[in-house]
């Protein structure tokens, strides 16, 4: 038995209410239950209840047993003076404020209907290989609550993603535009360096890329140079085009004082890469980029579509980068697929859009952003397949990032009380007073 269960059945009020008393025998009638706290503090607040003749406004505690209560040690935190009910699965201990005053307790364990219980435990116990915890009682959930908790698991992930675009955002001075620069930079690592290119986009700053970006060997220098790819070694040697952008380097960096800041290369990840996806391919197209695409948040902003922004990524890198995968290592090198723009519209345009929507209130912008999903394919990987299998809806990229979303904030943690999937399946008819 988990804490969650107890707060699932407190919110829901899934208890018998018949004769409802504390464990000190005063008449309890629950006006309304409070929401949720996700912050420190007392797990219900705003709740009403009446004790005897008496209504009280305040928050609501739970624990498995009251003795949690002193072992959490809210005796001595102010902050839960505010308490007005300890509601618990077993009383097996009298609990008090800071200032000592006794607070009313009521067990639920007594008042749980046994299916109800059985229908939980049925979820929480499944086999840790099972593809997901309901997967066996899937059929008895309707297709539209299935549909309506993929949608919502995919507004948090989207919701989340804003949020690290506003706190990057706020950290950048309120730059939309060094906003645009650092997430364009850490999303071209695509998981394997995006570690290496973000430290990269502090360390060449966009101020410094600002005002060499009309020049495209000195982008190139500054880029390449910063991240530690100019060094000479055997495969440079003879490479006349690696030791003009060296010296671009060398003058560059000593200008604006880059040395200290760059990158050496074997900070670069290449372990199980195909050379198409190696760190100097992905650079050499960020510099073609950036180098065609001088206002980067204002074009991100307003393509109004997905053939919009794939024209954008499309801009072809330098012409050396086009012929080497590595510094001194010449091949055909494919110029940006078309899987990888797409991951760069999911991970990059549309939480920066959202976020900016909601720094201007604009609340049609969310939804434009959002349906940018709906238009791309759907991904597939070892968790959408999971699903897909199951009978989830699979049709574009916004089933997949909710899908996502529903097994990494919901599925694996077995937060199934938390999903309206899981809580369909545990509800029952309501015990009314």
């Amino acid at each position: 038995m988990k804490e969650d269960f107890y707060h699932y059945v407190w919110q829901h009020q899934y208890f018998d209410k018949t004769d409802l008393r504390t464990a000190a025998g005063e008449l309890i009638q629950v006006l309304r239950p409070g929401y949720r706290n996700a912050d420190a503090g007392p797990d219900f607040l705003n709740a009403r209840v009446r004790l005897g003749e008496v209504e009280w406004n305040g928050a609501v505690e739970i624990h498995l047993r009251a003795s949690d209560w002193t072992r959490h040690q809210h005796q001595t935190d102010p902050k839960y003076d505010q308490v007005i009910l300890h509601v618990v699965g077993q009383h097996d201990a009298e609990v008090a404020r800071t200032d000592g005053t006794q607070i009313p307790a009521l067990a639920l364990q007594p008042r749980l209907a046994p299916e109800l219980l059985a229908r939980y435990e049925a979820l929480v116990e499944a086999p840790a290989a099972a593809p997901l915890p309901c997967a066996p009682l899937l059929g008895q959930v309707p297709a539209i609550t299935r549909t309506m908790m993929v949608e919502r698991a995919l507004l948090e992930r989207v919701e989340r993603k804003a949020a690290d675009v506003t706190a990057l955002h706020q950290h950048l001075g309120q730059d939309w535009e060094a906003t645009a620069y650092h997430l364009l930079m850490a999303a071209f690592g695509f998981q394997k360096n995006s570690e290496p290119l973000a430290r990269l986009a502090k360390a060449l700053p966009l101020s410094v890329l600002r005002r060499h970006r009309h020049d495209q060997r000195q982008l190139e220098a500054l880029l390449f140079g910063q991240a530690g790819f100019l060094v000479e070694n055997a495969e440079t040697a003879d490479d006349d085009y690696i030791r003009s952008l060296r010296q671009e380097h060398a003058f560059l960096g000593h200008k604006y004082q880059l040395g200290a800041a760059a990158l050496a290369v074997h900070e670069w990840n290449y372990l199980r890469l195909r050379p198409a996806n190696f760190p100097p391919v992905r650079l050499g197209q960020l510099a073609g980029l950036l180098h065609a695409r001088p206002a980067l948040f204002d074009a991100l902003l307003t393509a109004q579509s997905v053939a919009a922004l794939t024209e954008f990524f499309q801009a072809p890198a330098p012409e050396y980068w086009r012929t080497h995968f590595r510094p001194g290592r010449p091949g055909k090198v494919p110029a940006l697929g078309k899987s990888s723009i797409e991951l760069l519209i999911i991970n990059v345009v549309v939480p920066l859009r959202v976020a900016y929507a909601h720094h201007v209130d604009q609340p049609a912008l969310v939804e434009s952003s959002v349906a940018l999903l709906s238009a791309l394919p759907a991904e597939h990987n070892q968790y959408t397949d999971v699903y897909e299998a199951l009978g989830f809806v699979h049709r574009s990229a916004a089933d997949s990032q909710g899908l996502l979303a529903l097994h990494k904030s919901y599925c694996a943690p077995r937060r199934c009380l938390h999903c309206a999937i899981g809580g369909k399946l545990v509800q029952q008819p309501r015990i009314t007073r």
